[in-house]
C-alpha cells in the first residue's frame, strides 16, 4: 500500500491486520525500571523484545525509557507514535511483524543531560543497560582502561552536570544514588567489548575515581556490572523498509527495525536491584559469560568483519551478497575454524553447529545487512574480532594467514580508497589517523602495514611481533596485487 498519514499509535492498534502481533499485556500499566542507553536498531530488535516479553509475563514495572547520547533521529521518529515500532522479522521463506511496547520514553542525551541523569538517579530505575557500540566507551581497546584523553572524558570530569559520555551519565547518576542514600542501579553492558561487564566497570569506577576515590570505590562496592553476550543481525533500516512495514501494516511506521529470526541472550546472573524474568523469555542466565562471549566475537564477528572488508573490496554490497561467492562463503568457514582451536567451551557446546548456523545467518537474503555497515568503527573492533585469535594461535605455533588477509583487508578499506581509486568512506575514530598514515605510505604494502601495526590505540605490543608483521604485509601486498576477490580465491584454494 501507499503509507497514508495515519500513523502507528496506541490509539490506533485495533486497526491492525490480525497477522501483524501486538503487545500481549495493558500498555497504560507499564512503568519504566530500565533506562537504555544507545537507542539504536539494535538495541530495539534485541533487548527490548525480550523486555517485550517480559512484560506480558505480568511484571510491569519494567518498562524501558531510551536515551540517544547525540542524534535526535529516533525519538523524533517515534515520539508521534508513543514510541511504539515494528520489528520485521526476515526470513527467506517471508517476513513476521510485530509491535514492540517495551519502550515508554525516549530522551536525547545531548539536549538535556540533567534530565536524562535524574531519570537514572530515580530509585524506580533498577537496570541502565547501553549498546553505544565500542567507541562509546571512551577507552582504549587494547587495554581495556578509560581513555583519560578523550574529549568527551575531559569535559565530563569538569562538567558532571552535563555529561556527555556514556561513562560520564553512569558516574553521575551514580553519584547522585549516592548522595540521596539509594541503592546503587545494575549497568548492564551489551555491546561487544571483551570481558563487557567487566570492562564497563574498569571504565566507570576508573572516570569516577578521577572525580573522586571514595565515589570509585562506593561505585566498586555497590554497582553490579553483569557480562552479556548479544546475538542478533540488524540491518540498518532502509526507505523501502518503511514503506514495505507500512504497507503490511497499514499505518504509517517511521523507524521499523528489520532483522532475522535467530536471537541469543547470555546474561551473568548478577544484579543489585533485581531484574524482570529474562529466563521467562528465552535469556540463558549463566554463572560466566566469557566463553560464550569469546565463541561469538571470535567465529560470527570476526567472520562477520572478514567479510565486510574484503566483500566491500570485491564489489559487494552486502553480506549475503558476499556469500554467493563460494570462495568468500569458504573464508568466513575458514575463520571460524582457526578461532575455534582457542576456545575452551562449557560440555555439550556444539561449535560444528554454531558454525553451521551463522553461516546459514549469513546467507539469509532476505537481510540487506550491507559490508559498508559492518566495516564501521573497526580501529576498536579488530582487537577483539581479530587479534585476539591472532595472539591465541601464534602461541601455539598455528599458522594465522586466514585473519591476516582479514587484517590486511581492513588496512585496504581504512586507507579509504578502493580497488577502483574510487574514495571510502570510512567512519572510524581515527579515519583521519589513518588517511594520513596511507597518503604517507602509499599504496606499498611494505611501507603501509608497518605504519598501521605501528598503531598502539588498535594493535599494541602485537604490533610488533615478527610473524605478525610479516603475515600481514604478504597478505596486503597480495591485496594490492591481485584484488581481493583473487586474494580470497588463493588463500581459500591453498
Amino acid at each position: 500500500m501507499r503509507p497514508g498519514s495515519a500513523r502507528l499509535a496506541r490509539a490506533n492498534l485495533d486497526r491492525l491486520p490480525p497477522a501483524v502481533r501486538r503487545p500481549a499485556y495493558d500498555l497504560s500499566r507499564v512503568t519504566p525500571g530500565i533506562v537504555h542507553l544507545g537507542l539504536g536498531a539494535f538495541h530495539r530488535a534485541h533487548q527490548a523484545v525480550v523486555i517485550d516479553d517480559c512484560l506480558a509475563t505480568g511484571s510491569p514495572s519494567w518498562g524501558i525509557v531510551g536515551a540517544s547520547l547525540r542524534s535526535p533521529g529516533t525519538r523524533d521518529a517515534l515520539a508521534p507514535q508513543d514510541h511504539l515500532y515494528t520489528i520485521a522479522v526476515r526470513a527467506a521463506e517471508g517476513t513476521e511483524h510485530r509491535v514492540i511496547g517495551a519502550l515508554l520514553d525516549s530522551v536525547v542525551a545531548r539536549e538535556k543531560p540533567a534530565a536524562l541523569v535524574e531519570r537514572m538517579a530515580d530509585p524506580a530505575t533498577r537496570i541502565v543497560s547501553l549498546t553505544v557500540t565500542e567507541k562509546g566507551y571512551c577507552h582504549t581497546p587494547q587495554t581495556g582502561d578509560l581513555d583519560e584523553r578523550h574529549p568527551d572524558v575531559v569535559h565530563d570530569l569538569n562538567n558532571l552536570d552535563a555529561p556527555r559520555s556514556a561513562p560520564g551519565f553512569i558516574v553521575a547518576a551514580l553519584a547522585r544514588r549516592r548522595a540521596l542514600g539509594a541503592k546503587a542501579f545494575t549497568v548492564l553492558c551489551c555491546d561487544n567489548l571483551a570481558a563487557n561487564g567487566h570492562t564497563a566497570q574498569r571504565i566507570v569506577t576508573q572516570f569516577a575515581a578521577l572525580r573522586s576515590k571514595d565515589l570509585g570505590k562506593w561505585i566498586a562496592d555497590n554497582a553490579a556490572f553483569p557480562s552479556t553476550m548479544v546475538d542478533r543481525i540488524v540491518p540498518e533500516t532502509t526507505d523501502a523498509d518503511r514503506d514495505a512495514v507500512s504497507s503490511a501494516l497499514g499505518l504509517r511506521d517511521a523507524w521499523p527495525v528489520m532483522t532475522e529470526p535467530f536471537t541469543q541472550w547470555v546474561v551473568e546472573d548478577r544484579f543489585t536491584a533485581g531484574r524482570p524474568d529474562l529466563a521467562a523469555a528465552g535469556v540463558e542466565l549463566v554463572s560466566d559469560v566469557k566463553p560464550f562471549e569469546l565463541m561469538k566475537l571470535r567465529l560470527l564477528n570476526a567472520s562477520h568483519s572478514a567479510l565486510a572488508y574484503l566483500g566491500y573490496l570485491a564489489g559487494y554490497e552486502t553480506i549475503a551478497d558476499t556469500m554467493q561467492d563460494p570462495h568468500f562463503a569458504r573464508l568466513a568457514a575458514q575463520v571460524m575454524e582457526q578461532a575455534a582451536a582457542t576456545l575452551t567451551m562449557p560440555s555439550g557446546t556444539d561449535l560444528a553447529a554454531y558454525r553451521a548456523s551463522l553461516l546459514n545467518r549469513f546467507s539469509n537474503p532476505a537481510l540487506h545487512h550491507r559490508t559498508w555497515q559492518i566495516a564501521m568503527d573497526g580501529s576498536q573492533k579488530l582487537p577483539q574480532r581479530l587479534l585476539g585469535t591472532m595472539r591465541d594461535r601464534l602461541a601455539k605455533n598455528l599458522p594465522i594467514a586466514t585473519h591476516a588477509l582479514a587484517v590486511a583487508g581492513w588496512m585496504r578499506y581504512v586507507s579509504a580508497t578502493d580497488e577502483q581509486g574510487r574514495a571510502i568512506d570510512v567512519r572510524d575514530p581515527l579515519a583521519a589517523e589513518f588517511a594520513q598514515l596511507a597518503r604517507e605510505a602509499g599504496p606499498v604494502a611494505e611501507r603501509l602495514a608497518p605504519a598501521l601495526l605501528a598503531v598502539e590505540k588498535v594493535f599494541g605490543p602485537l604490533g610488533a611481533e615478527p610473524r605478525l608483521r610479516e603475515a600481514v604485509t604478504a597478505a596486503l601486498g597480495r591485496l594490492y596485487r591481485d584484488g581481493a576477490r583473487r586474494a580470497v580465491e588463493s588463500l581459500v584454494s591453498a
